[in-house]
C-alpha cells in the first residue's frame, strides 16, 4: 500500500455573479488527476504556472477545501477531519511554501518559527525544544546566532533553509515542496536541493516536489507526472519522460530546459524552435472541445499519457500487433 494515494481529485473554484451573488459556474483548478505516492519516494509534479499544481498540494497537505475525490493516507481518507485528527496527519504531513518570506511571520524569531510545530504536537521543556531547535538548524547549515534573528536578517537560500527546519522538526512522513528553490540563485538551488536529500536519506521523509523546471525535477524524483490546465498529461519514471516523451506538452516542456554545450547552441535553438511551431499547430488535437487533455493511457507499466482517441488506438494497435 503506497503511502499517499491520490484518487479522482478535484478542487473548482466557484463563480459568482448577479444580485443575490449565486454560484453560475466553476474553474476546475484540479480536474480529476490520480497518483501514488510511495514511502521514501520523492514524487515529481510539474506544470507551467496556473497548471494546478500547487492547488494540489495544498489539498494534500489541507489547505485547500476539496470538492471531490479521495486522498488517501496509509488506506485512510484525509478528506474527512475525523480521520486526519485519528491519524495525526498535521504532524506527519508538513509544507515548504515557496516564497520563503512571505511564509515566516516577520515579527517572530527564527527560535520561536521553528519551535511552533513542536510547541503544537511535542511539547518539549523549554530547554529541550531550544537543544531541538539548534539541532534542526545544524541539519540544515545554520549558526546557532540565527536563533535571535528575525526573517528579514537572511539571505533568500537561508530562509528557504529555515523553512526546511520547520518542516522536518515534527519529523514528518511527507513533505509538500511547493516550488522551494524557483526564487533561488543557482548556487544556492542546489544548496538547498542538496539539503533536501540528505534530510531525506536521514529521515525516511517522502517529498512531494512541485516545480515547474524539469531540469531541477530529473536531480530529485524518481517518478512524475505532468500536469496541465488541471488535469494530468503524462506519467512516468524519469526515463519514460525524459527519453521517451509522448505528449506534446511534455515535448515542450523539455525542449524548454536550457543546455550547457555552447557549441551546439544553433542546433539547440533550432530544435526548440521547432518544438514550438508543432505545438502551435498540433495543441488542439490532445485536448478535447472543453479544452481538457483526455483520459490517461497505458503504454507502458509504468507510462501513461494523455493521448487524442486516433493516436491510442493507433498505439494500441501496433502493441497487439508486436505481442503477435
Amino acid at each position: 500500500m503506497s503511502l499517499v494515494e491520490i484518487k479522482n481529485l478535484k478542487v473548482h473554484y466557484p463563480i459568482r455573479s448577479g444580485f443575490w451573488n449565486r454560484i453560475t459556474d466553476e474553474v476546475p483548478a484540479v480536474d480529476g488527476i490520480s497518483f501514488n505516492i510511495e514511502a521514501g519516494e520523492t514524487y515529481g509534479l510539474v506544470g507551467e504556472s496556473g497548471s494546478g499544481k500547487s492547488t494540489t498540494g495544498k489539498s494534500v497537505v489541507g489547505l485547500e477545501k476539496v470538492t471531490s475525490g479521495q486522498i488517501l493516507y496509509n488506506g485512510h481518507d484525509i478528506t474527512r477531519r475525523n480521520n486526519r485528527r485519528k491519524l495525526d496527519y498535521n504532524h506527519d504531513v508538513q509544507m515548504i511554501f515557496q516564497d520563503s518570506l512571505s511564509s515566516l511571520n516577520p515579527r517572530k524569531r527564527i527560535e520561536d518559527i521553528i519551535a511552533e510545530p513542536l510547541r503544537n504536537f511535542e511539547h518539549l521543556s523549554k530547554q529541550d525544544e531550544k537543544l531541538r531547535v539548534l539541532q534542526l538548524l545544524d541539519i540544515v547549515g545554520l549558526d546557532a546566532d540565527a536563533l535571535y534573528k528575525y526573517p528579514h536578517q537572511f539571505s533568500g537560500g537561508q530562509r528557504q533553509r529555515i523553512g526546511v527546519a520547520r518542516a522536518v522538526a515534527t519529523n514528518p512522513k511527507l513533505i509538500i515542496a511547493d516550488e522551494p528553490v524557483s526564487a533561488l540563485d543557482l548556487s544556492v538551488q542546489a544548496q538547498v536541493l542538496n539539503f533536501m536529500k540528505k534530510i531525506q536519506r536521514d529521515f525516511g521523509i517522502s517529498y512531494l516536489f512541485i516545480s515547474h523546471d524539469l531540469g531541477v525535477v530529473r536531480h530529485m524524483c524518481t517518478n512524475l507526472a505532468i500536469m496541465n490546465r488541471g488535469r494530468l498529461v503524462e506519467i512516468g519514471t524519469c526515463d519514460d519522460i525524459y527519453n521517451h516523451p509522448l505528449h506534446i506538452y511534455t515535448k515542450r516542456l523539455l525542449a524548454a530546459i536550457p543546455r550547457t554545450d555552447v557549441s551546439q547552441r544553433a542546433a539547440h535553438r533550432a530544435s526548440r524552435l521547432a518544438v514550438e511551431e508543432i505545438y502551435r499547430e498540433q495543441q488542439d488535437k490532445y485536448y478535447d472541445d472543453n479544452g481538457r487533455a483526455y483520459p490517461l493511457v497505458a503504454v507502458s507499466p509504468t507510462h501513461q499519457v494523455a493521448l487524442p482517441p486516433d493516436i491510442a488506438q493507433q498505439l494500441a494497435h501496433q502493441e497487439s500487433e508486436a505481442d503477435v
